[in-house]
């Protein structure tokens, strides 16, 4: 019997202490480390980190171009940090809020040797717990004794690779009737990953019938046009016309993603809100915060519409990316419903800016 934690507990582990600016520390057969969360690092979390080592900045590239930083890692560069700087420093060349009133943050100096597994790791552990993509990494000797130490959370980054780039899986926990406005006949599907991470929910209206395309829709959350009507976006006229239309058909599911802000999470998507205000457009603002145009993993949908025995839709989209990520992966789309509602004075930018630079046919 063992009651140790498994691997993808630990990861789950990692993201919470992540958030709360606590270390954890990484092993892997090209070295070991501790990380931090750049933008949840104290002062005093950052003193601790340089009595370990020299620490290092790792960024996304999309950051280090906007910094004018060299990413000899490809996807990522990693910044020495200057002796003299606190940790408001770290958070300033993390997150762009000050880019344009402070535009000089360096000059930065990128490091080119070494390997940069535990700060690729970082990163992306940092994105799973819908943080800024930055952390701040030190070389050590021994990360497990460093772990059981100072009892920090231990990661095996090679153990750990598949795991982070799988879809974690997902099992239907509870499902119950809820009448709906748009109709009486609705019923809920609470969806939970086996990785501690969101749960989906499905929206199933009517019985759709398994041996036929059903009507469907993969929508991702999004708290200020779904539940505060927000003007900025579409999504909140998308999310009830396309339960209207299966209302008024009868049958049809909608998958509720929580994928806030293209995957970002809510305090990055304001992030990007402000970042717009600046004068950028929705893509120009995740790149500055150092994400792709897209974080979302549209896996997801089609692992649910599977278990709910799914295999060939109707799909309410204007993404044909949506299209090509539900046929990947084994969901047949006999057809593209398109869903154009929601277009004002406000959002009228940011649709052209989609349907320009991510391909959305409106």
């Amino acid at each position: 019997m063992s009651l140790a934690p498994s691997l993808t507990e630990r990861l789950a582990r990692a993201r919470a202490d992540l958030r709360m600016g606590v270390g954890v520390a990484m092993h892997s057969a090209n070295g070991d480390a501790v990380v931090f969360a750049a933008e949840a690092l104290s002062d005093a979390r950052l003193a601790d980190a340089r009595a370990l080592g020299a620490p290092v900045l790792a960024i996304t590239s999309w950051r280090a171009q906007t910094l004018k930083a060299r990413a000899y890692d490809g996807d990522l560069a990693r910044l020495s940090v200057p002796a003299d700087v606190d940790a408001s420093w770290i958070e300033a060349v993390a997150d762009p809020a000050d880019d344009l009133r402070v535009p000089m943050k360096g000059p930065l100096g990128s490091l080119r040797t070494g390997s940069p597994a535990a700060h690729r790791a970082a990163i992306g552990l940092s994105k799973s717990a819908r943080l800024l993509p930055a952390a701040l990494v030190v070389d050590v000797p021994d990360a497990r004794a460093l772990a059981a130490a100072h009892g920090l959370t231990l990661i095996d980054i090679d153990a750990a690779q598949s795991l982070l780039g799988d879809l974690s899986p997902l099992h239907d926990v509870v499902h119950a009737r809820v009448p709906l406005e748009a109709s009486q006949k609705g019923r809920v599907h609470v969806f939970r990953p086996e990785d501690g991470g969101e749960e989906h929910y499905a929206i199933e209206i009517g019985r759709p019938d398994r041996d036929h395309p059903a009507l469907v829709r993969l929508h991702s959350a999004c708290f200020t046009g779904d539940v505060l009507g927000s003007l900025k976006c579409d999504c909140g006229p998308q999310l009830h016309a396309a339960l209207h239309q299966m209302g008024q058909e009868g049958a049809g599911i909608l998958l509720y993603l929580n994928q806030e802000g293209r995957g970002i999470g809510l305090a990055n998507k304001m992030r990007a809100y402000s970042l717009q205000d600046q004068g950028f457009d929705t893509v120009e603002a995740n790149h500055r915060l150092g994400f792709e145009d897209d974080e979302r993993d549209f896996r997801i949908g089609a692992a649910l519409l599977r278990d709910m025995g799914l295999s060939r839709v109707r799909l309410l989209t204007n993404n044909p990316r949506k299209i090509s990520m539900m046929q990947d992966h084994g969901i047949e789309v006999v057809e593209r419903v398109p869903l154009k509602v929601g277009e004002n004075d406000f959002n009228s930018r940011y649709l052209a800016t989609k349907a320009r630079k991510s391909g959305h046919l409106l």
